[in-house]
């Protein structure tokens, strides 16, 4: 019999195709496993650090809005440090103006830190910000524990989630912009300018006595800087081929729609709901980190295609802004955003802001937006009242239960951009492909069937026009003969 607890399905278990779920068992099966790594005496000992997230403590610095942004903000961290693999154990917020520039929180407050960390048996303080090398390295040397920030927690959970090449090569990219500025020799054992004397300050510096730790140093850089020349090859050779198909799409007239939001709002829940595209859903933050595209039609046949795309959150790394701009240029070149908003999370018009500052950043804030509230029925009608009152165009749904997707259907279809050439044609019957074609790519006001052929009023752009102008002239040689 199997034990319930550690079973883990094998693909030839019966799983559903069209929800991810063989991915999503695959990622479950590849999880971290706590207490299987060494511990090590003093953190300031190693240069290079995989991030190994088990029992944590975060911190926090309320320096601006009310107390409730700052808890939804940790407890946005906290959803971080879980999806990344960790235990939560205590959560600290500190009220300042700004953050200590040497230590992120007050002196003071590092004591208490430190006590908290060594009563709840911590073994990782995370920051709820980007700290400077000197912060990290200040917090670690009083805490006696690995500091990690922000930025670096959700560096490491893009990095567990990439699977494509373009996906994995962004990541890594972000992964070393980060660390280039943060690399640190073998701590103070080992200066880094007096070498192996270990003396230092001004005692036995200068030309002449740099030793191991300043060549170590310039050696890791100088690799870090060839490999990140290297991946931006690679991502601009990448980003290449994904210009020529979207490139293609705009030469055939195919709308493009692009499925924006903050992370965890359902988008790949929505898609799936909208296309049967059966890609992975899981309730974590960053489950979809490579877009996917898919292929929809309107009520009259039009076709149009819909993208997923990475989800966003509040003080999104610009380095993985930067990373991931080809695969954001696919939210700035569509015809229309629909973005998607958490209607269940405590602070929606948050994560709206939020996810229109990234949009803006890479130019997609010009774009038509359709704003879509999902998870509706996990959501209070208060709420809802509220958010209908604040958003009266958007459109609610439930991707889970369906609710509102048949409306959601239709107003995509309305801001859909219509052709602009309106024809009439008599097509011969031997053309069923082009009949076909103007199904696909225009609008279809009209058909009729004549002896001469199938007669169409369609809507087209104008380099299908001029295709069609030929078998125009049959429609003026009726209406002469009649």
């Amino acid at each position: 019999m199997r034990d319930q607890e550690t079973y883990v399905p094998f693909p030839d278990d019966e799983l559903d195709p069209t929800t991810g779920e063989y991915e999503l068992s695959e990622r479950q099966a590849l999880r971290r496993v706590p207490g299987l790594s060494t511990e090590l005496t003093d953190v300031t000992e190693v240069e290079y650090r995989q991030l190994r997230l088990e029992r944590v403590v975060l911190v926090g610095v309320w320096t601006e809005g009310t107390q409730t942004d700052a808890e939804n903000s940790l407890t946005e961290l906290a959803a971080l440090a879980e999806t990344a693999g960790s235990q939560v154990l205590e959560g600290l917020i500190q009220r300042r103006n700004r953050p200590d520039p040497a230590t992120y929180i007050g002196r003071g407050k590092v004591d208490d830190l430190g006590s908290v960390v060594l009563s709840a048996g911590a073994d990782t303080v995370i920051c709820d910000g980007e700290l400077s090398p000197s912060q990290l390295r200040n917090l670690e040397q009083r805490t006696k524990v690995k500091v990690v920030d922000r930025t670096a927690l959700i560096l490491d959970i893009f990095a567990q989630h990439a699977k494509s090449k373009e996906g994995r090569a962004q990541v890594e990219l972000a992964q070393l912009e980060y660390l280039l500025p943060r690399l640190r020799g073998w701590g103070e054992t080992l200066s880094r300018q007096t070498g192996g004397s270990g003396r230092g300050g001004g005692a036995g510096g200068g030309v002449g006595v740099r030793g191991p730790g300043e060549t170590k140093l310039e050696t890791d850089r100088r690799r870090i800087r060839h490999r990140i020349s290297r991946l931006r090859r690679e991502l601009k050779a990448m980003r290449t081929v994904r210009e020529t198909k979207r490139a293609r799409r705009t030469r055939n007239a195919v709308p493009a729609v692009a499925i924006a939001g903050y992370t965890n709002a359902g988008k790949s829940s929505l898609l799936n709901r909208l296309t049967g595209a059966g890609v992975l859903v899981e309730d974590a933050l960053f489950a979809t980190l490579d877009p996917t595209t898919r292929r929809a039609s309107t009520a009259d046949g039009r076709i149009y295609t819909l993208s997923d795309t990475v989800g966003f959150v509040r003080h999104l790394p610009h380095q993985i802004v930067e990373a991931f701009r080809s695969t954001l240029e696919e939210v700035a070149e569509a015809d229309l955003v629909v973005h998607v908003v958490d209607g269940a999370h405590p602070d929606p018009q948050e994560q709206v802001r939020a996810v229109r500052e990234v949009l803006g950043e890479v130019g997609a804030d010009r774009l038509p937006e359709l704003l879509v509230v999902n998870k509706t029925d996990a959501a209070d009608e208060e709420t809802l009242l509220h958010l209908k009152r604040l958003w009266p165009d958007a459109v609610f749904v439930s991707a889970h239960s369906g609710r509102g997707i048949d409306e959601l259907h239709e107003a995509i279809e309305r801001r859909l951009p219509r052709p602009a050439v309106e024809v009439r044609v008599v097509l011969p019957y031997d053309r069923g492909d082009l009949v076909a074609r103007l199904h696909r790519q225009g609008e279809v006001l009209s058909t009729a069937h004549l002896p001469e052929g199938t007669m169409l009023h369609v809507r087209v752009n104008e380099a299908l026009a001029a295709e069609l102008a030929p078998f125009g002239n049959a429609v003026e040689a009726l209406r002469t003969a009649s």
